[in-house]
Formats: C-alpha cells, sequence, structure tokens
C-alpha cells in the first residue's frame, strides 16, 4: 500500500480547491497533522470535519483516524531511514570506505523504494504491459540503461519493446503511439525536458503513462496514469545516478517477474526458447 502523503500527492491533481489547501497543509506539516484531532486540522485549514473524512474516504481510508494511523507509520520510516543516515563521499575517503558506503547507501535506497510500492498499482501496470499493443520506453542518460534493460527482458518473453538512444527517435516514436499502447517513461527527477516533451505527446495519442520518478511532485508524474516511485536518496556528489539507478531497475525486476509470473507456463517455455547457448 502506498504510504500517505504519496497518496494525498496523487489525488492532488483531482481534488478541489478546499481538498487542496487541506493537502498542502498536511505536506507541509505532516509531523504535526499526525497528532492533531480532525477538529483542530479544519480548524488550521478552514474547512469542516466532513469535508476531511470525505477527502479521506476518496483516498482509501475509512476515516480520518484510518488516514492518521498511516501518516504516523509514515513517519516512523522515515524516522527509521534518518537514524541509519549514511555519511557522503568525501576526497579523504579510503576505498574500503568507499565500497562500504556506495554499498549501503544502494540497500538503503532499495529499502527505501521498498516501503513506496502500491501493491495495486503494479498490479494494474502489469495488467497494461499484459494487453497493451506496443511497449515503447522512454529514458536520457542514466534513465536509458533502465530503459534499455527492461527492452530486453520484456523482447526476450515476446512482449516486444521499443526503445532508442536519440532524442528524437524516442519523440518521433511518441508521436506513433496510440491508445492501444504503453509509454513506460524513466526520470530520476521527473523534470527532463525531452521525456516530459515525449510523455506529452504519448498522452496526447491517448497511451497509457507508466512513470518511474522519485517521490517529488514533477511534471512526469502528473502527466502518467500511474506512477511508481523510487526513494530520493542520492548521494549529493552524483557523477552520474548510483542509488536511484539501482532502485529503477529494482522497479523494472518487479515488473518483469510479475508479468512472467501472470502467465507462468507459457513464459518458461518461451524462456527457455529465447535463451542464447554458447556452442562448442
Amino acid at each position: 500500500m502506498a504510504i500517505a502523503t504519496i497518496k494525498l500527492k496523487e489525488y492532488k491533481k483531482d481534488a478541489s480547491p478546499t481538498e487542496m489547501s487541506i493537502i498542502d497543509y498536511i505536506l507541509k506539516n505532516t509531523e504535526e497533522t499526525s497528532r492533531m484531532t480532525i477538529y483542530n486540522l479544519a480548524e488550521k485549514t478552514f474547512s469542516s470535519p466532513s469535508t476531511i473524512i470525505r477527502l479521506c474516504k476518496k483516498n482509501g481510508y475509512m476515516g480520518y483516524k484510518d488516514f492518521v494511523k498511516d501518516l504516523i507509520y509514515e513517519q516512523a520510516v522515515r524516522s527509521n531511514y534518518r537514524d541509519k543516515h549514511i555519511a557522503e563521499l568525501t576526497r579523504t575517503d579510503e576505498i574500503e570506505e568507499i565500497i562500504n558506503k556506495v554499498t549501503h547507501k544502494n540497500i538503503l535506497s532499495l529499502e527505501e523504494t521498498e516501503k513506496l510500492i502500491d501493491t495495486e498499482v503494479i498490479k494494474t501496470c502489469v495488467n497494461k504491459l499484459f494487453e497493451c499493443e506496443k511497449l515503447t520506453i522512454f529514458g536520457i542518460g542514466a534513465s536509458l540503461i533502465v530503459a534499455k534493460d527492461a527492452q530486453l527482458k520484456f523482447t526476450r518473453i515476446n512482449k516486444m519493446s521499443y526503445v532508442s538512444e536519440d532524442w528524437h527517435t524516442q519523440l518521433l516514436m511518441a508521436k506513433n503511439m496510440s491508445e492501444r499502447d504503453v509509454a513506460l517513461v524513466i526520470s530520476y527527477s521527473g523534470q527532463t525536458e525531452e521525456i516530459i516533451t515525449c510523455a506529452e505527446v504519448a498522452k496526447e495519442n491517448g497511451a497509457t503513462i507508466i512513470s518511474i520518478t522519485k517521490t517529488d511532485e514533477s511534471p512526469i508524474n502528473r502527466l502518467a496514469d500511474y506512477a511508481i516511485y523510487v526513494s530520493a536518496n542520492e548521494f549529493s556528489f552524483r557523477s552520474g545516478a548510483m542509488s536511484s539507478r539501482m532502485a529503477q531497475l529494482n522497479i523494472i525486476d518487479i515488473l518483469y517477474t510479475c508479468y512472467i509470473n501472470k502467465m507462468y507456463e507459457e513464459s518458461l517455455e518461451i524462456l527457455e526458447k529465447t535463451q542464447i547457448k554458447k556452442e562448442g
């Protein structure tokens, strides 16, 4: 299940002005809100308890108490990760220290990302991938590496997938999409202009948009029909994506494995057929 603040961010694009002001307050004052009664929150947001209850129900909760319970759990998780803070890389680090920091940063990224995954979104995305006529994958830079990994995996099980290293070709592919297709849009920041353009064009053509981005609100996850999030905990010394790339690859592995599991017997036959064996 997705954590509380992500549910609110996802719902925000469909929220009424009153609901939007409540959401904005909660997102800016998460810890404070988790200790508030519904009447306190209504007073702070110039709304009513009934409006807050309706907002909670629209986001899958039974009521305000159920929502606060999830919010408190989220705070505990975030506190736990703050306790696991890993020191930044420094110029004086020995190789042993670098090995330790990079490895543990990647592990932490995977652990955090697991907590962000909404199982219902994954289930729906797998169904969309299964049903689509064409899967086109978009990514630039480090995200292109993830896109090519996804293409290789899905092509191996006979879900023909398309990706290009050239941005202009990616844009042409977006222009040729239809409502029968899925666009898998990969961007850690969610702010890459070229990828935003491709996502906008694919959406205009009716394609289903699945995004893989960090949790911060961004143009790409606002465009997405289904947003999958990775943790935002890169080293500030970021010479190319490191832990974020690992988290993105993990999401691809999850989607791919769920897809295989959906057609288990057939997948085993296809994987055996497509295995490239060395001769001699």
